[in-house]
């Protein structure tokens, strides 16, 4: 049956609608003019003040600071989630606990935090930025991990238990090397998650520190320019990089063999037996 041709209408309107402002964005970034609404002509000058801004150079140091650290915390921490969830335990109720960062409004986890820093007495900060945000990406992290550890071979776990190495010992020899792909999409995603986010960050940061996002704030309520433009296209390729990149890695996952409980064991029983033969074939030929 073919389909009617009509029905490409939405499916490329939605892209034209989710899109073009980005390539409108991206395009007057590259404007000669100082107006974010007119195109003067091509010019590559306000990529140049941007490194002359103090401000915003304060704003990517920090930014970067909070990602990488964020990214180290929601990375450790939704790994050993996910493999819990997946080899130690059984319990949806767990499951929808570890999504919850994830499902949840971003200004109810800021609050939230916010309360609790407050409760615990901690000194914001970008530190408190760093937990903040580690706590809101482990459980991506976590969701990643987990559906590259459903296709994991659990039969060589087992076998590394049978010859005695411990559970540290083969989650390290045997299973991390396994979830490498997912680990490294999951950080990926972890990073971009922080690269941009500003309700957690503006609750949770002190009054001397700000990262990028909150410094693009303070910077538009006095109109857009098109050197936030040109730091908008910067962050928007960071971004995308950073998800392309992820992704890659969660196809070479997909696409390396898996094998099933056993399967190990058959290989080494078909090999054995075509040594066999070979043996067979070299006696009687002398």
């Amino acid at each position: 049956m073919r389909r009617a041709k009509w029905l490409h209408v939405p499916f490329w309107a939605t892209y034209v609608f989710l899109y073009a402002p980005i390539v409108v964005l991206v395009v007057m970034s590259f404007n000669s003019g100082r107006s974010a609404y007119t195109y003067e002509g091509f010019s590559l000058k306000w990529y140049g003040e941007l490194a002359q801004d103090e401000r915003i150079r304060d704003g990517v140091v920090n930014t970067l600071i909070v990602a990488a650290g964020s990214t180290v915390v929601a990375t450790v921490l939704g790994t050993l989630l996910a493999v819990g969830l997946a080899r130690y335990t059984r319990s949806k109720t767990l499951d929808a606990l570890a999504l919850m960062p994830a499902v949840l409004p971003d200004l109810v986890l800021a609050i939230g935090l916010l309360v609790f820093y407050g409760m615990i007495q901690l000194t914001l900060g970008l530190y408190s930025v760093i937990l903040a945000h580690g706590v809101f990406s482990m459980a991506f992290v976590a969701a990643v991990v987990r559906t590259r550890l459903s296709n994991t071979d659990t039969s060589l776990e087992e076998a590394s238990r049978d010859l005695g190495a411990g559970p540290v010992v083969t989650f390290m020899k045997v299973t991390l090397p396994q979830l490498t792909p997912g680990i490294i999409a999951g950080a990926l995603l972890a990073f971009t998650l922080s690269l941009d986010e500003f309700v957690i960050a503006f609750f949770t940061i002190g009054n001397n520190e700000q990262t990028l996002p909150i410094v693009i704030y303070s910077m538009i309520r006095f109109g857009v320019t098109p050197k936030i433009n040109a730091l908008a296209a910067i962050l928007l390729l960071v971004s995308f990089t950073a998800v392309i990149v992820g992704q890659r890695m969660t196809k070479i996952g997909e696409r390396e063999p898996n094998r099933t409980p056993g399967g190990p064991r058959a290989d080494l029983r078909m090999q054995g037996e075509a040594d066999s033969t070979m043996r067979s074939v070299s006696r009687a030929e002398d």
